[in-house]
């Protein structure tokens, strides 16, 4: 028996080793007995991406789920998470399911619950379908026919990808996205994003957008290091004036200048800020993971937004989506919701959000971001991780817990914040945050300084003191 636990986004573990057709038939087990306590007429929209057996894991559950006498929405071919979240609430349905391991390693596959609200299902109900889960799976999944559920109207196909596009041309000007002189790319990492944007913006440069459930052995995650190639093709056409990077799920965003240097989660966020209430003319609260840059803080006091700070983990941002009036919500790693859409991270509305910014501005990226410097300073974010023995690492962790550090090098602390790890503040605007991995051996640093160098030094100073 393996015990199942969801994480900070989904349960995931590796393909044939843990997640298994019986462990996905035992989680769905539980989401169905959940359901059926939940809701008088359960249904549920039923997805998966691009990664090995997607296909095989989102019909178990279907059939799992129809076998309960749940109606099932099950979407045709491999499908984004924003998606299956959207179909969610658009068909209203009371769960959406997603076959999916986000930006992990290709050896992993995923399962994640979205509530009826078209977002994450809430921590406490999670746990609630945890605490269902039995130690063995009862049925025999072979026995049970998709074609023999259809003809009773338990499973239903759904082209949540034609849904999709339909949201998305309904809220942007996609005619002078596609109008304009602007050269755009996008590379999908072979992830899940790659058929809905050729069928939105055909004309564009793409890279990896071939289905590939092996991702060529690189982790979908849209960071730097993972995105070189990607990169180097914006550096070397000269000519392209924003690239756009997703996820393996299409969740989360990466994104590159014409000079093909990467623009962190941090710059995208005040740069949707700065569209949404300057040219949309929206308001509502900004709500930021722990690990996001305090200058959001200063624009919001330069706008006159409320603003607040959670944990990491875009749960935490979510549930406040439901109950205020948000304008976004963002992530250090990439996940951004904002006003307009569904309480719900996904990286090509993001992208084309930004899109929209550059040509209704006819501005470059470049400009747009020295708008966003004019009002909270010129900035570099960067972050290190710090793979330790796990002794080492629990070590510099009760280092922090007790407050042992008061300096790192030169860097003196002014003032420690501890949501979610711990930041500690310098003069001139710098900081550094510490934060333990829950699931590895890993120690992650983030630094903040006027430019990239002192970052890097802040990172330096970092190492140097907490390995002592």
């Amino acid at each position: 028996m393996t015990k199942i636990k969801f994480g900070t986004d989904g349960w995931r573990a590796i393909i044939a080793k843990d997640f298994t057709v019986d462990n996905v038939a035992r989680v769905t087990i539980a989401s169905a007995q959940w359901l059926k306590a939940n809701f008088k007429k359960p249904s549920v929209v039923v997805g998966h991406d691009c990664r090995f057996a997607g296909e095989l894991f989102a019909e178990t559950t279907a059939k799992i789920l129809a076998n309960a006498g749940i109606k099932v929405y099950l979407a045709k071919d491999f499908v984004s998470t924003p998606m299956v979240s959207l179909g969610t609430k658009q068909n209203g349905a009371s769960l959406g399911i997603i076959i999916t391991a986000s930006h992990n390693p290709p050896s992993y596959n995923g399962y994640k619950l979205k509530g009826h609200f078209g977002g994450p299902l809430l921590p406490a109900q999670i746990q609630e379908v945890e605490d269902l889960i039995p130690d063995t799976n009862s049925i025999d999944v072979e026995k049970l026919s998709i074609a023999d559920f259809e003809k009773q109207g338990l499973i239903e196909y759904i082209d949540l990808e034609t849904m999709y596009v339909n949201h998305v041309e309904k809220n942007f000007d996609m005619k002078a996205i596609r109008n304009s002189k602007m050269n755009f790319a996008y590379d999908a990492m072979y992830g899940a994003g790659q058929n809905v944007m050729r069928r939105l913006l055909p004309d564009i440069t793409f890279l990896h957008c071939d289905y590939n459930p092996g991702f060529e052995g690189q982790a979908p995650e849209p960071i730097h290091k993972n995105l070189i190639p990607f990169s180097t093709l914006i550096k070397e056409s000269g000519d392209i004036d924003c690239g756009l990077a997703t996820d393996g799920d299409a969740d989360r965003i990466g994104l590159y200048d014409s000079k093909g240097d990467f623009v962190d989660s941090h710059h995208i966020i005040l740069l949707l800020i700065n569209y949404l209430v300057t040219q949309k003319k929206f308001t509502g609260k900004v709500v930021n993971a722990f690990s996001v840059t305090p200058r959001v803080k200063k624009m919001c006091e330069h706008f006159g937004l409320e603003y607040q700070v959670v944990q990491i983990g875009f749960k935490h941002i979510a549930g406040i989506m439901l109950t205020d009036d948000v304008l976004l919500g963002g992530e250090e790693s990439g996940g951004i919701a904002i006003k307009g859409h569904i309480p719900e991270r996904d990286g090509i509305w993001m992208g084309l959000t930004i899109w929209e910014y550059m040509v209704k501005s006819g501005k470059t990226l470049d400009e747009l971001i020295a708008e966003v410097y004019s009002i909270v300073g010129e900035f570099k974010f960067e972050r290190s991780d710090m793979h330790l023995k796990e002794d080492v690492k629990n070590k510099i962790v009760e280092n922090c817990k007790t407050n042992k550090y008061d300096s790192f090098g030169n860097y003196k602390v002014k003032r420690l914040e501890t949501i979610d790890g711990w930041k500690y503040f310098f003069d001139n605007d710098e900081w550094l945050m510490i934060r333990a991995s829950g699931t590895e051996p890993v120690l992650r640093n983030y630094a903040e300084s006027a430019n990239t160098e002192k970052a890097f030094a802040i990172l330096k100073a970092a190492e140097k003191t907490l390995l002592g």
